[in-house]
C-alpha cells in the first residue's frame, strides 16, 4: 500500500494503523526504511589499537547483519562484512587483536581492510582469486568518536547527521567515555516507530513526566526539523542546571538544559551538561522492540542532575503510554489521528520521513 501524509500539518492526517500492524509492511521496512539508512555501529574506543577487530550484529533480531570494524596497521579503519567468501563462515566472533583476518574453517585469510591473502588447497580453481572472494566492503562515517555505516544507502551519511554536528561541534566529544554501568537495554511491546514518534514530540511531557516537567522551560521547549533529523531543545528553568555555552555556540545566550537529536529512523542523542546518552531503537517483532541506552559521560559531578537526572524513570513513563498506544491502535474504531500544529511536527516530520522511503521503489 502507499502512503501519504500531507506537507500542511494543519490538515494532514497521522499515519494510516496499517503501518504498525501489518507483518507484510514491517518486513518491507528492514530494507525500504532501514536498509537506505545510516546505523550506529560503536566507537573508536573499541579498536583503538593497530590490528583490532570487532564483531557487530547490526540490528540484532531484525536484519542481523554480522559485519566487523577493523583499525589495520597503518591505523585506517574499515567496516567489512563478517562472512567468509568460501563457505560463509563467521570470521570474528569476539573483540581481538589480529595481524590478518583468518577463517577458523577452512583457513581462508584476508588483509585488515577485507582484502584476500590467500586459501589452502585452492591451486587448481580457476579463475581464482576475483573481486568476489574480497570480503564486502561497507561505508563508514565517523563522528566525534561515533561510528556509523548503511547496507545500501546512496544518501550521503552528512544528510543525516551534519545538522548534529554543526550544532554541537562545540562540545570536546573525544572526552564523552562510555559507562556500562549506566547503560541499560529495554524491551518495549509496542511496534518501533510508537516508540520514535513519541519520543519526536514534548507535547506529552507535561502530562507524563512531572519530574522533567519541572526542571525544563515547556514553554520554550522548540523543534527543528531537518531533512534527515530533527532537534528538540530543552530550555532549563532559572535555577536548573544548564550547559555553559561557549561564545561559538549557535545557542549562546541560552539556558540549555537539554539537546534531543533524532536521527531517522532509530537514533536518538540525547546530549546533557553530564554527557550524552545514546538510544538506539531496535525492531524485534511488528509489536517487539529493543531500546538501547547507552552512557557517555563527560562530568561526573553533574551526574542525576536536571533534565538528564533520571532517565530511567522518563523511559518507565514512555514505555507505559507507548504499549497503551500499541493496544489502542488495534481498535476497529482507530484509524488515524492529527496533530497539534505547534507541538507535533516532529512526529509529522517522521510520518513524511516514513511515507517517502516505504513508497520507494
Amino acid at each position: 500500500m502507499a502512503f501519504f501524509i500531507d506537507s500542511d500539518i494543519s490538515i494532514a492526517k497521522t499515519l494510516d494503523t496499517n503501518f504498525y500492524l501489518n507483518e507484510d509492511l514491517f518486513h518491507k521496512s528492514k530494507e525500504k526504511i532501514f536498509g537506505r539508512s545510516w546505523q550506529f555501529i560503536g566507537d573508536t574506543d573499541s579498536v583503538k589499537e593497530n590490528g583490532w577487530v570487532t564483531p557487530v550484529n547490526l540490528l540484532e533480531n531484525f536484519i542481523g547483519e554480522p559485519i566487523l570494524i577493523s583499525k589495520d596497521q597503518n591505523s585506517n579503519l574499515h567496516c567489512l562484512s563478517n562472512v567468509c567468501t568460501h563457505r560463509g563462515n563467521l570470521i570474528v566472533e569476539k573483540p581481538c587483536q589480529l595481524k590478518d583476518l583468518r577463517c577458523k574453517y577452512h583457513g581462508r585469510r584476508f588483509q585488515l581492510d577485507g582484502k584476500f591473502l590467500s586459501m589452502p588447497e585452492f591451486k587448481e580453481v580457476k579463475n581464482f582469486p576475483t573481486e568476489t572472494d574480497h570480503l564486502h566492503k561497507l561505508p563508514l562515517h565517523t563522528w566525534g568518536k561515533w561510528l556509523f555505516t548503511s547496507l545500501h544507502s546512496k544518501l550521503n551519511a552528512e544528510a543525516f547527521l551534519k545538522p548534529m554536528a554543526d550544532r554541537v561541534g562545540w562540545m570536546p566529544l573525544q572526552d564523552y567515555i562510555f559507562h556500562p554501568e549506566l547503560s541499560k537495554e529495554y524491551h518495549i511491546n509496542a511496534h518501533w516507530a510508537l516508540y520514535c514518534e513519541n519520543y519526536l514530540e514534548g507535547f506529552h511531557i507535561p502530562f507524563v513526566h512531572a519530574d522533567l516537567n519541572s526542571v525544563i522551560d515547556y514553554s520554550n521547549y522548540t523543534v527543528e526539523l531537518s531533512r534527515y533529523s530533527s532537534l528538540q531543545l530543552g530550555i532549563a528553568k532559572e535555577d536548573e542546571i544548564a550547559f555553559d555555552l561557549p561564545r561559538t555556540s549557535p545557542d549562546y545566550g541560552k539556558h540549555v538544559a537539554s539537546y534531543y537529536f533524532w536521527v531517522f529512523p532509530n537514533m536518538m542523542f540525547n546530549f546533557y551538561p553530564w554527557g550524552l546518552s545514546i538510544n538506539l531503537v531496535c525492531p524485534i517483532d511488528i509489536d517487539k522492540t529493543k531500546v538501547s541506552f547507552l552512557s557517555f559521560v563527560r562530568d561526573e559531578n553533574k551526574l542525576r542532575q536536571g533534565a538528564g537526572a533520571d532517565l530511567h524513570k522518563v523511559e518507565l513513563e514512555d514505555e507505559d503510554v507507548v504499549q497503551n498506544v500499541q493496544r489502542g491502535i488495534r481498535s476497529r474504531f482507530y484509524q488515524h489521528g492529527r496533530y497539534s500544529v505547534t507541538r507535533e511536527t516532529g512526529t509529522h516530520h517522521f510520518h513524511r520521513l516514513i511515507a517517502e522511503f516505504m513508497n520507494a521503489e
